[in-house]
């Protein structure tokens, strides 16, 4: 591969080549020389195209530290999308996470509308607490997953997204009565850490997957004989802009296109 300064040379003697007339060369053997010079540029462009569409193909997941395509077979987690869509996303998220709430507003949603909701994309959440520095994440995790009990999973993540300032156990016990929870069902969740091991479980598969961060996420094709399983080839660090994500997804479905 040519190395950046080459490649910033070979652009401004283009340029300069190609604004000089070429009446100004004062013999035959210049010119020759000249059209040698922008043959060779041209060599040298057409590369530089080359590497700059592979490099527009290719996510930024692939130089994630820690991160091997691997295949997954994945149990209770919360999922968007059918059961069997082409391509799985897994997001590991912390609700205190400034980061992933930014995600949450301006990409999930054109996400979820656009290959969710046409059944080409399942979207899974996994919970990733970063307790270190968000004392209540693990409490509002707990909340998700105790309202995914009665079904109202998704619910309580937005509802948690949108008051992220109010994450502590009133707060989430408010968020079930909004939701109409039974309540007595999901104050005993909470207060018991029904889901602690599942949480601490979804802490150590990002881990093994090299999450360092939140928000974090990997992605693969489904296996198309078990949707439990997929094949996990490509990662995405940290709340990537639109483009990244739909690059990655429609990469992966051409992929699957092809077999």
């Amino acid at each position: 591969m040519k190395n950046i300064s080459k490649i910033l040379f070979a652009g401004a003697l283009v340029l300069s080549i190609s604004v000089q007339p070429v009446w100004a060369a004062s013999t035959k053997a210049e010119l020759a020389e000249i059209k040698a010079a922008q043959a060779e540029m041209q060599k040298d462009l057409a590369e530089i195209k080359k590497l700059l569409k592979e490099g527009a193909r290719a996510p930024a997941a692939a130089a994630q530290p820690g991160f091997k395509p691997s295949d997954v077979t994945l149990t209770d987690a919360p999922f968007k999308g059918d059961a069997g869509a082409t391509v799985t996303l897994i997001e590991f998220s912390d609700y205190q996470c400034p980061f992933c709430s930014r995600h949450y507003r301006e990409v999930m949603p054109t996400l979820v509308a656009d290959y969710v909701e046409s059944g080409k994309l399942k979207y899974i959440m996994r919970e990733n607490p970063i307790l270190s520095i968000h004392s209540r994440a693990m409490g509002a995790s707990q909340a998700a997953l105790c309202a995914h009990d009665q079904g109202k999973y998704w619910d309580m993540h937005n509802l948690i997204f949108d008051n992220q300032k109010q994450l502590n156990v009133p707060d989430l016990k408010a968020h079930a009565v909004t939701l109409g929870l039974d309540t007595a069902a999901f104050d005993s969740c909470l207060d018991d850490k029904k889901y602690e091991k599942q949480i601490n479980d979804d802490l150590a598969a990002g881990r093994g997957f090299g999450v360092r961060g939140t928000p974090a996420f990997v992605l693969g094709i489904t296996d198309p004989d078990d949707p439990n399983k997929v094949r996990v080839s490509q990662f995405i660090n940290g709340a990537q802009s639109l483009d990244n994500f739909q690059r990655t997804i429609d990469q992966l479905l051409e992929e699957a296109e092809e077999g």
